[in-house]
């Protein structure tokens, strides 16, 4: 009896030794994670590959990124199915943002969009305004080719054809339902027009033929922010890993390494960091 007594105890002792030999990996590094939505020009540039590393090493929490549109990320977000989104389509950032599942929303950084196209140029708007290529496309239906993803690159095309009085539509306006660097694959096979963040354009063109043509204009600018998620989105948010990346994005350091971001292989930066600065003065 005594010895199956022993024996029950040890079995015991044992179980409560394995459970314990778990319980790190419920509170430890692994669990330490948070999930990223952003957008594919932030990934298709190279800048996250710059960055995220750099975060992880700074803070402990490792990244998931998901990149899609910025509709599709801030969708993510309203499900709480992401914990932080850095995106860039402010009208509809605003309007989530009003909504009340999001936290604190601050500014991060700008590039421009530029508009695209083959050298030949066949509706010839090189060197004209956004506006006015934007017309010229349309009434020499010349092929165009949209991303169609609700991403900020589409809501910024759909404003610059709204901008010029145009509906798009028919044979010569195609859309590709995917990111920016397939949706500039498919242009240059097309030899067709698109609109592009120039990041992701400047790191791809020796693989495209693919030129711009215009550019600089205000309706071109392409203004970044990051948003914290909350609670209020679902119990599977992390606000501590969006706080602390959200945190860590506008801070000095990290705002350095996006203003020197792609200096030594394209003699300019990729993105300009704005963190802190009054958003109605960029591209002044």
């Amino acid at each position: 009896m005594r010895r199956q007594v022993l024996i029950g105890f040890a079995w015991m002792a044992a179980a409560l030794l394995a459970g314990c030999g778990t319980a790190p990996s419920s509170s430890g590094p692994a669990e330490k994670s948070l999930i990223l939505a952003t957008t594919t020009s932030t990934q298709d540039s190279g800048l996250l590959d710059e960055l995220l590393p750099v975060f992880t090493r700074d803070s402990g929490w490792q990244v998931k990124t998901v990149a899609v549109g910025s509709g599709q990320a801030i969708e993510l977000g309203r499900r709480g199915e992401a914990d932080v989104l850095l995106v860039h389509s402010p009208a509809a950032e605003e309007k989530f943002v009003a909504e009340g599942s999001a936290g604190t929303r601050r500014l991060v950084m700008h590039n421009d969009f530029v508009l695209l196209g083959p050298k030949a140029d066949p509706a010839e708007v090189r060197g004209t305004s956004s506006t006015n290529a934007m017309k010229k496309i349309a009434t020499a239906r010349a092929v165009f080719v949209s991303r169609g993803d609700e991403s900020g690159t589409h809501s910024r095309e759909k404003d610059l054809w709204s901008r010029a009085g145009v509906t798009p539509g028919g044979s010569w306006y195609q859309s590709t339902g995917q990111g920016m660097g397939a949706t500039l694959r498919v242009a240059g096979e097309k030899a067709a027009y698109t609109v592009s963040d120039r990041a992701t354009y400047l790191t791809q063109r020796g693989t495209l033929e693919l030129e711009v043509l215009s550019e600089g204009d205000p309706g071109l600018l392409n203004v970044y922010h990051v948003i914290e998620m909350t609670e209020r989105a679902g119990n599977r948010v992390r606000p501590d890993g969006a706080k602390a990346f959200a945190d860590w994005i506008v801070a000095p350091p990290a705002q350095r390494l996006i203003g020197e971001f792609g200096r030594a292989e394209f003699g300019r930066p990729l993105f300009t960091p704005d963190a802190g600065k009054d958003e109605a003065t960029l591209g002044q």
